[in-house]
C-alpha cells in the first residue's frame, strides 16, 4: 500500500507518504503561500522515494474543516493529481487528524475535545475517542460555534470511574481562546493547544479507510467548510 497525503488547512502545510507502513513527511508552518509550497514538497517526497504518482495505491487529504481557501486549495490539487495518474482519493477530518496526535501522546486520554480556532471568534470543534485498533473515532457531529456553545458529550460528563485525566482538549482554538478551558476545566484535565493537523495522521487514518476499500473517485474530493455561508457570494438586498 502507497498511500500519498496533503494538507493545507491551517498554517501548517504538510504532506506525507506511507509505503507499506513506512511513513515519510515533510512540513512547513506559513503564515501564507501554501500554494506555491505544497507541490514542490510532494514531488520532494516522491522523488525520495523514487515514485511516480501512478505507483501510488491512492491519494488522501485534510478535508477540512479549516481555512477556506487552505481546505479548498487541499481538494483542488487532490483532484487534479488523481485525475493525471488514474487514482482514487480519500478525504479525511483535519479535527480527526488533531485527536489522533492527541491520542498518540504519552499517557493520553482515550478521549479528546478538539477545538480549532476557526476566526469570526468561533471554534471547529469535536469530539473523539480511542476506537480498539488505536485510531481517533467521532462521538459527535462536527460543529462551528461560538467557544462558549462547546460542551463535552453527557457520557463524558458523568463517568466518575474512568478515572483521572479521562478526556484531552486538543486545538488552536484552546490557545485562541483561553475560555474554553476555563470553562470545560471541570471535564477537560489536559490541554494540548499547539496541536495542528498534519498529512502524517492524516494519511495513516486514510490507510485504514484504504483497507476497507473507501475509496472515492477524483470529483468527489470535496472540501468541508461546516460554514455554509462562506463559499456562497452575499446576497444584495434590493
Amino acid at each position: 500500500m502507497r498511500i500519498l497525503a496533503l494538507d493545507t488547512a491551517t498554517e501548517n502545510c504538510s504532506a506525507a507518504l506511507l509505503i507499506d507502513g513506512q511513513l515519510h513527511a515533510a512540513e512547513e508552518l506559513l503564515d501564507r503561500g501554501h500554494a506555491e509550497r505544497i507541490l514542490p514538497m510532494v514531488d520532494e517526497l516522491l522523488r525520495a522515494a523514487q515514485l511516480r504518482l501512478a505507483d501510488l495505491t491512492a491519494i488522501a487529504f485534510g478535508r477540512g474543516p479549516g481555512s477556506f481557501t487552505g481546505v479548498r486549495l487541499a481538494a483542488s490539487v487532490t483532484q487534479g493529481l488523481a485525475w493525471g495518474a488514474g487514482l482514487r482519493v480519500v478525504p479525511v477530518s483535519d479535527l480527526r487528524a488533531v485527536a489522533q496526535r492527541a491520542l498518540e501522546l504519552s499517557a493520553a486520554p482515550p478521549r479528546v475535545l478538539v477545538c480549532n480556532d476557526a476566526r469570526m471568534h468561533e471554534v471547529y470543534w469535536a469530539c473523539f475517542e480511542r476506537s480498539p485498533d488505536g485510531f481517533a473515532m467521532a462521538v459527535t457531529e462536527e460543529r462551528v460555534g461560538s467557544p462558549a456553545a462547546v460542551a463535552l458529550p453527557a457520557p463524558w460528563r458523568h463517568s466518575p470511574g474512568d478515572g483521572p485525566a479521562s478526556v484531552a482538549g486538543a486545538g488552536s482554538g484552546f490557545a485562541a481562546y483561553p475560555q474554553l478551558g476555563a470553562s470545560l476545566s471541570a471535564g477537560v484535565t489536559v490541554v494540548r493547544e499547539r496541536l495542528l493537523p498534519r498529512a502524517a495522521e492524516i494519511v495513516r487514518l486514510a490507510a485504514v479507510e484504504v483497507a476497507n476499500g473507501h475509496l472515492l473517485r477524483p470529483e468527489q474530493a470535496l472540501p468541508v467548510y461546516l460554514r455554509d455561508d462562506v463559499a456562497r457570494p452575499a446576497v444584495k438586498s434590493s
